[in-house]
Parts: C-alpha cells; sequence; structure tokens
C-alpha cells in the first residue's frame, strides 16, 4: 500500500506528509529504491531545502498525499562541470 500511495506521488509530482520515527515529514518524493541491507527506502526532497534525503518505509506512519499540491523537481548542476 505504501509503495502505490508514493508511485502515485512520484508520477504526479504531488507532496506527501507522514511521520517518521514521530516526526512529522513533508516531502517532494523522487524515487523508491532498496538499501545495502533490502530494506525498502524513499528518497526525497525536504520542503525549502536542496537536500535530498533517504527514508525507511519501515519507519514511515500515518501517509498523506496532498493531491491538489503540485512541485518541479530540483535538478542539482554540479559546479565542476561548468
Amino acid at each position: 500500500m505504501k509503495s502505490f500511495l508514493f508511485m502515485r506521488a512520484i508520477i504526479n509530482r504531488n507532496r506527501v506528509k507522514f511521520l517518521y520515527n514521530f516526526q512529522e515529514v513533508i516531502l517532494e518524493p523522487y524515487y523508491i529504491s532498496r538499501n545495502k541491507t533490502g530494506k525498502k527506502v524513499l528518497y526525497g526532497k525536504i520542503g525549502n531545502t536542496n537536500e535530498i534525503k533517504i527514508f525507511e518505509y519501515d519507519k514511515m506512519c500515518n501517509i498523506k498525499v496532498f493531491v491538489y499540491e503540485k512541485f518541479s523537481p530540483v535538478i542539482p548542476i554540479i559546479p565542476s562541470f561548468n
């Protein structure tokens, strides 16, 4: 169920809100993957920062997709190639 919600949010570029380790997170999700130990993880950008963070599925609960809030993905430009 979590994968379905996050895949729809990624495809439609919707922000999501969830509890992670009992802290509320509002995230712009980018993609779903597995870490080195085989656990499912979600990569995304938090709010107004430019930092991409990793969130483990096991620690997420109370997921809400903001259907009417869209975002455009930020593609960082590496300064060493300019």
